[in-house]
């Protein structure tokens, strides 16, 4: 019995592949879940005598065998097993797997098509092979960790996304299906060395072919894609919420200042904005300075996007400020002054004429203060109204819950909701003819389906009763709600 209804679903992309996955934790779990979403069979192999709580996370499309490894039955039932498999996705530390009968040599000897996936930390040789370790380990060895973080500070210990999913599980599912593909070929499995700690630094490729054209030659958190370029950075709202912004290219950097200014400056009537302002300006005898109240209220293209009342006391000469007659961020304004900023004080404007040049490296540390103020104006749903449409390279950063309602994964589909309404992913990527199809139901309880597996895998009746007996495998049915 499949773990999917053949007439109910069209056949996918690894239809057939039969997957042994020893459980483990974090990336093999992930390795098999992207293998079972596309259709493959996949048995995720559980010891026995069982936990009592599945560390699998990830067993969406899974089924379930209890069996203990550490038993001479044992380990001669997965041999037996590995004979029927096209793959199996081991997980261990180094040399456990010799230890128990149950290498490469043993099991591809026995089955010369199997794919013997071995998925660790360090990999298989090298002075680190055996021993233990976690994802912030192995980023931090791959030299990634190193570029990660702002400027004068630690490097940042990154969610165990990068070696753990990236580096592991993605990268361990993509060379199982390579050695698959070379089989066809060949007629011959192969052994996979999958080491997290190489997973991430080939990931990262791009970091270390780009050091000869300056990406990377100032210290960490000042370069242009690692928080140091004004655009290329997060910055809070108002509501205490962030906007990601990512304009690097001229052009899409060109449209981030036009909508910023538009926002800050209200452009006049070719922008179609209606601007209203009441001022009331007067000096300070005491500071020197001008007290400027100033009661603001605008709509752009039909919106109020901005209203304020506020008093400002400022210098009548600023450094870094425009103080011209007439501001060049508005020519054309027939007014001695410029009526878009404070009158005889700093221009808000953020023409491009007026800044410095995008590259100019010593200016971005002010840049981004500026970008920081603008932002910590309005709301996110206030930036997304207005950056909505455009090329300008800034979208909202949206929490787990928010981005599985955000209209454009909704579109796409782009979360899915199982049996127990738990919202996840849908698998990534969309194959037009063959698309995966990911189960709905919930995850395997441990050993739920051994003896459904022992059957389909050649044993019968009576040796599965006899490896229950002797407390090799176990079973788990659920109980039926009544």
């Amino acid at each position: 019995m499949s773990r999917r209804s053949a007439a109910a679903i069209p056949a996918m992309a690894l239809s057939g592949l039969r997957v042994l996955e020893l459980a483990g934790l974090a990336p093999a779990p992930l390795c098999g879940m992207i293998l079972a979403d596309f259709g493959a069979c996949v048995v995720r192999v559980d010891r026995a005598p069982r936990s009592t709580v599945a560390v699998d996370v990830q067993g969406r499309g899974k089924r379930s065998l209890a069996l203990d490894l550490k038993r001479p039955p044992g380990a001669a039932a997965l041999r037996r097993l590995c004979g029927g498999a096209d793959v199996l996705i081991e997980p261990f530390r180094h040399g456990v797997m010799e230890k128990l009968g149950l290498g490469p040599e043993v099991l591809m000897h026995e089955n010369p098509r199997l794919i013997y996936a071995r998925l660790t930390g360090f990999g298989q040789t090298g002075k680190y092979a055996k021993s233990a370790g976690h994802d912030i380990n192995y980023v931090a060895l791959s030299g990634v960790l190193s570029k990660l973080g702002r400027k004068s500070e630690n490097p940042y210990a990154p969610v165990n996304l990068l070696a753990d999913f990236a580096g592991g599980g993605v990268l361990c599912a993509m060379g199982i299906l390579i050695a698959l593909y070379e089989r066809t070929k060949s007629g011959k499995g192969q052994i996979i060395d999958a080491s997290m700690v190489e997973g991430i630094a080939y990931i990262s490729s791009f970091l270390w072919k780009t050091q000869s054209l300056g990406f990377w030659n100032r210290p960490r958190g000042e370069n242009l894609l690692d928080s140091g370029a004004p655009f290329y950075e997060t910055y809070r709202t108002s509501d205490g919420k962030f906007m990601a912004v990512g304009a690097i290219e001229p052009q899409f950097y060109e449209q981030l200042l036009k909508a910023l200014e538009e926002i800050l400056t209200i452009l006049p009537s070719p922008w179609n904005t209606e601007y209203r302002e009441q001022n009331e300006m007067r000096p300070e005898t005491e500071t020197g300075n001008w007290l400027h109240r100033r009661d603001v209220s605008f709509t752009l293209r039909g919106k109020v996007v901005l209203s304020w009342e506020k008093e400002l006391s400022f210098p009548l000469v600023q450094k870094n400020f425009s103080t011209k007659p007439e501001c060049r961020s508005h020519a054309g304004v027939s007014q001695k002054g410029c009526v878009y900023c404070i009158p005889g004080g700093p221009c808000l404007g953020l023409d491009s004429d007026e800044l410095p040049e995008q590259l100019s490296f010593s200016d971005w540390p002010e840049m981004k203060k500026k970008f920081a103020s603008i932002f910590a104006k309005k709301t996110q749903t206030e930036w997304c109204r207005i950056f909505d449409g455009t090329d300008a390279c800034v979208t909202p950063v949206l929490s787990f819950d928010d981005a599985a309602s955000h209209q454009h994964n909704k579109q796409r589909s782009s979360f899915i909701k199982n049996d127990r309404e738990e919202i996840s992913p849908r698998p990534a990527p969309l194959l037009s003819r063959t698309p995966a199809v990911p189960s709905l139901k919930r995850d395997p309880f441990i050993g739920e389906h051994t003896e459904e597996i022992l059957l389909e895998y050649g044993f019968t009746k009576n040796e599965i009763a006899q490896l229950y007996s002797d407390k090799v495998i176990e079973f788990n049915k659920p109980k039926a709600n009544l």
